[in-house]
């Protein structure tokens, strides 16, 4: 069970690779939460095996599991996040999420590099590790065929999540983006779907708040413009935006507001 009133325990895995760790930590801690940084050693089978049953006792006593951005194994080619989402399939450790979501009612939050494990994991949209069929959504290439580093303004489509409580739909927020593969693919049917469910989180709008296409206002070219997506009860997100970058003090050159309020929102629905 979870204490109500205690700090809400966030665990961070790092892999190899990963590097938005700190700025990750600090944005929890900042919205009251106590995070811990674990370090996934890969040096050989065996520090993997201790790696994985450690993180999954971890993720027992957590109410968060957040998997942040950077470059897993060097971003993998062919399907970034390859090895965080092999490790999650582990059954070890996708039994500890399967319970932390289905029985404890914990969260989950992936961001950038984490979003492309939880939807290759299926943990968004579908809200559980499953194996994918082919009309599964995936995260490719920028259409550019390039890195994409730069704010960009994102609109709340849905806050049906405790992740979003402290946003109202419509609200735009200017978020920064530093990824290769952020396009998501999908079917219209799915797509359809998951905006029936209000599972479409976020999307990249242009100067009047219209989804867009243009790769100067939708930095990867995803379909439908889509930025994050939430599982069906919504407290699994993944989203491509790094919102653990805002600072009260960063970017005030950049006009418009910066803080979704993402981090105090999934540390409130603990207390």
């Amino acid at each position: 069970g979870i204490l109500k009133g205690a700090k809400p325990k966030v665990v961070i895995p790092v892999f190899p690779g990963t590097n938005c760790e700190i700025d990750t930590a600090r944005a929890f801690e900042r919205a009251g939460a106590e995070a811990e940084v674990f370090v996934i050693r890969n040096r050989n089978q065996n520090d993997i095996n201790e790696s994985f049953a450690e993180l999954a006792s971890k993720i027992k006593e957590a109410n968060i599991v957040m998997i942040p951005g950077g470059f897993s194994a060097g971003d993998e080619p062919e399907g970034s996040g390859k090895f965080i989402t092999a490790s999650f399939r582990n059954s070890a450790l996708a039994d500890a999420v399967s319970d932390l979501l289905k029985n404890r009612d914990g969260l989950m939050l992936g961001i950038c590099n984490g979003f492309q494990a939880l939807i290759k994991l299926g943990l968004v949209p579908f809200g559980e590790i499953r194996d994918l069929t082919d009309d599964a959504p995936t995260l490719t290439f920028n259409n550019i065929g390039r890195h994409q580093n730069k704010y960009a303004a994102t609109k709340i489509m849905s806050n049906n999540s405790p992740w979003l409580m402290g946003v109202k739909t419509g609200d735009v927020y200017e978020i920064p983006f530093s990824h290769g593969e952020g396009k998501i693919a999908c079917s219209p049917e799915l797509v359809e779907k998951l905006a029936k469910n209000g599972q479409i989180a976020t999307c990249y709008v242009d100067f009047n708040g219209n989804p867009a296409k243009e790769t100067q206002f939708n930095p990867n070219g995803s379909v439908c413009a889509i930025e994050g997506i939430l599982s069906p009860d919504g407290r699994v997100f993944g989203k491509m935006g790094h919102s653990e970058r805002y600072d009260i003090d960063l970017c005030s050159n950049i006009p418009g507001p910066k803080d979704q309020k993402l981090f105090e929102s999934g540390v409130k629905y603990f207390l």
